[in-house]
């Protein structure tokens, strides 16, 4: 089975850029990031009519989440567990930005969108680390009720857990992405059973997946590693292969994110 996730960016904008990275890389399932919109807002026809099924989580112009699998979408989920809400008082929402199905024979997926964090001193930096624990929770319970899960955690993360997962270190100082708490967090997640499934086989420095629009970080190869696939053990064990599409983030209307590609045989 071929997975991959993408912070496609918009959705709505990006359709037809779907369609074709499915078909170029017969892709089994695909969870996107940032869709930008409500479902009702969505033009599936070309995804239903090359044979695919959609869940999508949206609440308006930000954020939102989607599965796009031609091997079957139950018991689809939306949203974490004791995900907070932000603002993070009354009044706040929990915001679109997971969505989990189960695919194939037996796999969860987990599409995610972690907060960006925005500042070290915002209170979305707080929310951010909140997230990311409501996180952790949920993949160590699936875990502990079954330690032979079929489970992956995918999506854009936007942490980058190691120094060379970023073009300049000295560029980051002072700025999220990078903090040791936000690594702490991402590291949390790992520790309770899910490793990186494409590092092995692709480690860094020089490995991305984000490069942002501006300033030309992207033929200047300044970029961040910080989308992620992370397995549980079973699916560590039957991973034979991944890649990162970098040709995805070149040309007119790209997203300013690269695919991420796993192959697993369960």
């Amino acid at each position: 089975m071929r997975i991959a996730t993408w912070n496609i960016n918009s959705l709505r904008a990006r359709t037809e850029r779907v369609v074709a990275f499915l078909d170029r890389h017969q892709v089994d399932v695909l969870a996107l990031q940032e869709i930008k919109a409500k479902p009702a807002q969505l033009v599936l026809d070309p995804l239903l009519e090359a044979g695919y099924e959609v869940a999508a989580h949206g609440l308006n112009q930000w954020n939102g989440v989607a599965l796009i699998s031609r091997v079957g979408l139950a018991d689809v989920r939306r949203e974490l567990p004791a995900v907070p809400t932000w603002p993070e008082e009354p009044g706040g929402v929990v915001e679109a930005r997971a969505i989990s199905a189960v695919v194939g024979d037996g796999l969860r997926i987990w599409s995610l969108y972690v907060p960006n964090g925005r500042e070290i001193d915002h209170p979305h930096y707080a929310y951010k680390l909140r997230w990311l624990e409501a996180l952790r929770a949920e993949g160590a319970r699936e875990l502990a009720q079954d330690p032979a899960a079929r489970a992956i955690l995918c999506g854009d993360f936007n942490v980058a857990p190691q120094d060379e997962d970023v073009w300049s270190m000295e560029f980051f100082e002072g700025r999220t992405h990078v903090t040791e708490p936000e690594r702490a967090a991402f590291r949390a997640v790992v520790e309770a059973g899910y490793a990186d499934l494409v590092r092995p086989e692709h480690p860094g420095p020089g490995v991305y997946t984000y490069w942002d629009y501006q300033a030309l970080r992207f033929p200047k190869k300044e970029g961040m590693r910080i989308d992620f696939l992370l397995g549980s053990p079973a699916v560590q064990a039957a991973t034979t292969g991944s890649f990162i599409d970098r040709e995805e983030r070149k040309g007119k209307g790209a997203s300013d994110h690269a695919p991420v590609v796993v192959d697993v045989d369960l």
